[in-house]
């Protein structure tokens, strides 16, 4: 399985949201690259759940449900869009300074192309994460 990351501004959709409605369609992306990543889940592929803008942290972990399928928000028809469940939340969130300052994750996507919303994570990538949560 595959790792993934995606971003959200809390204040438009949180964590807590997904927990709250039990699954959520991850839709309304339009860069082409973050799209390819969409493109590319597979059912039973953990996500982490990352707030941008504010808290700037990981904050849970989801999982794909539906791979891709049209975005609806999309009148073009280029776009995707997946389904996605939570998982649970994070013991300690991980801040992006946090990241920023770990070695293991230097070349992580998310660091790299900050502007993508959506993001490969490796393995090693991932277990730092989660053992840097607690």
């Amino acid at each position: 399985m595959a790792g993934w990351l995606v971003k959200s501004e809390p204040n438009t959709y949180s964590f807590e949201d997904l927990q709250r409605d039990g699954r959520t369609v991850w839709d309304g992306v339009r860069n082409n690259a973050a799209a390819l990543h969409l493109k590319a889940m597979k059912v039973g592929d953990e996500v982490l759940f990352y707030h941008s803008q504010e808290g700037l942290a990981v904050v849970g972990i989801a999982k794909v449900a539906k791979e891709a399928f049209p975005d609806a928000s999309d009148p073009s028809g280029r776009f995707v869009a997946v389904e996605l469940t939570p998982v649970r939340p994070l013991k300690t969130p991980v801040t992006l300074q946090q990241m920023k300052a770990e070695p293991a994750l230097a070349d992580m996507a998310m660091i790299r192309q900050s502007r993508l919303s959506v993001s490969p994570v490796t393995a090693a990538e991932w277990d730092a994460i989660l053992k840097m949560a607690g």
